[in-house]
């Protein structure tokens, strides 16, 4: 399996890796059939994330994919890191085998789940989380 140099320096070096103990809102994802499991957390700062940073257990793939969607989110309004798709980010790693592409949708599925976190917290409003 080939994997290109930036995945694997995301993979070797993964940014942003860690929790933010008082995150305003926090999206986790698992993926039953790989065992892949990614949980995202955002501060933000009047409508921009301000730190995002990620757990992951999983493959080289979702570790990389998770920490360049940390680079891609960080200082981006709420509305702006909610465009950001898969393609962004297998772009971003200068692709990714095909069998390996479903990686890139945890990351950005946990990152979706933690600013309607956030956006349910701030309306105060119940939010259920799961996991999954």
């Amino acid at each position: 399996m080939y994997y290109s140099e930036q995945l694997l320096e995301h993979f070797q070096n993964p940014r942003n890796a860690g929790i933010i103990p008082d995150a305003d809102g926090i999206g986790t994802i698992g993926d039953p059939d790989c065992g892949d499991f990614v949980r995202i957390y955002i501060k933000v700062r009047g409508d921009r994330l301000k730190e995002v940073a990620f757990e992951v257990c999983g493959c080289p793939a979702s570790i990389a994919t998770t920490s360049v969607l940390t680079e891609l989110a960080k200082g981006k309004t709420l509305d702006e890191a909610l465009e950001i798709d898969e393609l962004d980010v297998v772009k971003a790693l200068g692709n990714l085998p095909p069998s390996k592409i479903h990686c890139s949708n945890l990351g950005t599925a946990a990152l979706f789940q933690a600013i309607a976190h956030y956006r349910h917290r701030r309306e105060k409003q119940p939010f259920i989380h799961k996991t999954g």
